[in-house]
C-alpha cells in the first residue's frame, strides 16, 4: 500500500463518517415537517445538540487532506463546483444559526423552524447534487476545469440530490427512534419503513443509470474481476434491508441505526469501486494527482496524530450522552 494508497483511504474514511454522523443531524432538520408540535420539535433537536457541530468536523478533514495529499483535484473541485459548495455551506450556516436561535426566540420560532428546515434541506440537496456531478465526470483540460458554470445541472446530479436528503431522512429517522420513547417513536419507526424503499429505489436508479451512462465504468463493472467482487452487493442490501424491518417489526431502539448504516455503506463501497483509481473520474488518477511523497509523508505525520484525537473525542462524546433523550432534559 502506498502513501498515495493511504491517503485516498484517510479521505474515504472521512467523507463516510461525514455521511454517517452529520446525515443524521441533518436528516432530523429534513423530518421536521413531518412533526409539528413545538415540544416534539424541542426533544428532537435535544438529541443532537452535544454532537451536531462535532459532527461536521470531518467535512473539515476531508477538505483539508484533499488540499494536503491531492492538491490538483482540491483545485479542480472547486473551481467545477464553485456553485453548489458555497450554496451548501450558505445552508450549513443558516442551519447552525437558527440551530442556536430558534430555543430563544418567541415569536419568530417558527421562522427559524423553517430555516433549520431548509438549510438542513439545502445542505443535504447539494451535497448530492455535487457528488452526482462529481461521479457524471468534470471536464478538464491541461489540468484545469474547462467546463461551463452550470455543468453539474443535470437530471443525474438532482438525482443524486434528492437521493442524499431522502439518506439523511432515513438516518434522522432511525436516530430519533433510538433516543426517543412512547408515541414519538412509534411514529418515527413508521416513518422509517417508506423512507427506506424509496432509499433503496433511488440506489437501484442510481446502480442503472451509472454504467448505462458512462462506458468506462460499464466497462469497469461488467467486463473485469471486479464482477464477481460486486454481484454480493445487491444480495448484501436485500438482506440488511430485510433485518431492517424485522427490527422495526421487533421494536429494537438501536439496530434500525446502525442497519442503516450498513446500507448506506454498502452503497457508498460500490461508488468508491465504480471511480477506483481515479480521483477525477476518467480523468485524472490518484497517482497523477497526488502531492510529492516528501509533501503526503509530512502531512500524514499531522494525519497520524489528528485522526484518533478526533476518533477518541467523538466516541466519548457520543458515550457520555448515550441512552434517551427525555423531555425537559436539555443539553444545549
Amino acid at each position: 500500500m502506498t502513501v498515495t494508497t493511504i491517503w485516498a483511504a484517510i479521505i474515504a474514511l472521512g467523507l463516510f463518517m461525514y455521511v454517517a454522523l452529520d446525515g443524521f443531524d441533518l436528516g432530523v432538520g429534513l423530518i421536521f415537517p413531518f412533526f409539528p408540535d413545538d415540544g416534539e420539535r424541542d426533544l428532537m433537536i435535544d438529541t443532537i445538540a452535544p454532537i451536531w457541530d462535532g459532527n461536521e468536523t470531518w467535512l473539515v478533514l476531508g477538505g483539508a487532506a484533499l488540499f494536503a495529499a491531492f492538491p490538483e483535484v482540491y483545485s479542480i473541485v472547486l473551481s467545477a463546483l464553485y456553485l453548489p459548495i458555497v450554496t451548501m455551506l450558505v445552508c450549513l450556516i443558516f442551519r447552525g444559526v437558527s440551530f442556536e436561535i430558534r430555543e430563544k426566540a418567541g415569536r419568530t420560532k417558527n421562522l427559524w423552524n423553517l430555516a433549520f428546515i431548509a438549510g438542513s434541506a439545502g445542505a443535504a440537496f447539494f451535497q448530492g447534487v455535487i457528488l452526482g456531478a462529481y461521479l457524471q465526470g468534470i471536464p478538464v483540460i491541461n489540468g484545469v476545469f474547462a467546463g461551463p458554470s452550470f455543468f453539474w445541472l443535470t437530471p443525474f446530479s438532482l438525482l443524486s440530490g434528492l437521493g442524499l436528503m431522502v439518506t439523511y431522512a432515513l438516518l434522522g429517522a432511525c436516530w430519533l427512534a433510538m433516543k426517543t420513547a412512547g408515541d414519538l417513536q412509534y411514529r418515527l419507526r413508521v416513518l422509517i419503513r417508506p423512507l427506506t424503499l424509496v432509499l433503496l429505489g433511488f440506489m437501484a436508479i442510481v446502480s442503472i443509470w451509472t454504467p448505462l451512462t458512462d462506458a468506462q465504468i460499464a466497462q469497469r463493472w461488467f467486463n473485469s474481476p471486479l464482477l464477481y467482487r460486486l454481484l454480493p452487493m445487491p444480495l448484501l442490501v436485500a438482506v440488511t434491508s430485510i433485518f431492517l424491518f424485522r427490527a422495526l417489526r421487533r421494536h429494537h431502539d438501536n439496530a434500525p441505526f446502525f442497519l442503516a448504516l450498513v446500507l448506506i455503506l454498502l452503497g457508498y463501497v460500490g461508488l468508491l469501486v465504480s471511480v477506483w483509481p481515479y480521483a477525477i473520474p476518467n480523468v485524472v488518477t490518484l497517482d497523477q494527482a497526488a502531492a510529492p511523497r516528501s509533501s503526503q509523508l509530512f502531512t500524514l505525520v499531522g494525519a497520524v496524530v489528528i485522526l484518533p484525537i478526533i476518533l477518541i473525542y467523538t466516541t466519548v462524546g457520543y458515550r457520555v450522552f448515550r441512552g434517551k433523550s427525555l423531555p425537559g432534559a436539555k443539553h444545549h
